[in-house]
């Protein structure tokens, strides 16, 4: 039997996972149509920039905006109390490790989301004004580096977990996971591997002590375009967004939390372990 701050935590784990699904679904959204179209691929800041602009816009972004806290608490929650269970050995310290830092980030995007709803900030120099502010202080190099190292290990965390389907020790079976299991997989390992990408502008930025080697998602998937088949890897980037927002949709809907659902709810691992 649940108790109440166990449903509370479930709720804010719901909502912090249907956020991050709507962001990558704007982002993904306009990936694919600057890989079919004329138009510009934006990152997370500039793209919520737009949704400012629509219809109930503002609306929107408090609601992401709180949506991104609640995933804050959510991975604070998971990584330090470790109600997901991971355990306390090297490889478990790392998991909960990279769990409370992604929470962070998303942290750090709900405040930014938070300002755009009440009018401050907008498109602007983003990750290359930043990184400048960081580089200018004292060993800023360092922490720049520590950054970059830090994204890339969360990237190949989010790689593996597509790639090795670990993911699925943690959704519950159901038609909806059993159904969506390939384009959750895809969404991951397309995600780590752009957060890579992003990871090693940061890291040139660094190693160079230049801003302008720094740029985030938007600069990644732009990079991408001026590839050779550059609008085929735009497309397939966009649709590995559209893939990953779907990921965080289904774990919202479906995750399975082992020191609050107990032993006896069957994950979608046993089941295609159990099929197979």
């Amino acid at each position: 039997m649940e108790t109440t701050s166990q449903k509370t935590l479930k709720w804010i784990m719901r909502a912090g996972y249907g956020a991050r699904g709507a962001i990558y679904v704007i982002v993904g959204v306009l990936a694919l149509w600057a890989a079919i179209g004329t138009g510009q691929a934006e990152g997370t800041q500039d793209a919520l920039v737009q949704l400012r602009g629509a219809p109930l816009g503002r609306l929107a972004l408090w609601i992401i905006g709180l949506g991104l806290f609640a995933y804050l608490f959510w991975r604070a929650v998971a990584g330090i109390c470790d109600v997901e269970d991971e355990g306390t050995d090297f490889s478990a310290f790392v998991s909960r490790t990279l769990c409370v830092t992604t929470g962070l980030i998303h942290g750090a995007i709900g405040v930014s989301v938070i300002g755009l709803a009440l009018g401050v900030g907008g498109s602007g120099e983003g990750a290359q004004g930043w990184t400048q502010t960081v580089l200018e202080l004292p060993m800023g190099r360092m922490i720049v580096a520590i950054g970059a190292a830090v994204l890339a290990m969360a990237g190949l965390y989010y790689g593996r977990k597509g790639w090795l389907g670990t993911y699925k020790d943690h959704l519950a079976a159901s038609k909806l996971t059993t159904r969506t299991d390939p384009v959750l997989k895809a969404g991951l390992i397309i995600y780590g591997a752009l957060l890579v990408l992003v990871a090693a502008s940061y890291g040139f930025a660094a190693f160079h002590g230049d801003a302008a080697h720094a740029g985030g998602l938007g600069a990644a998937l732009t990079e991408l375009r001026g590839m050779i088949f550059g609008r085929l890897l735009l497309g397939g980037a966009a649709l590995g967004l559209l893939a990953f927002a779907i990921y965080n949709f289904v774990e919202a809907a479906c995750r399975v939390v082992p020191k609050i659902s107990g032993p006896d709810v069957e994950t979608l691992a046993a089941r295609l372990k159990s099929a197979g």
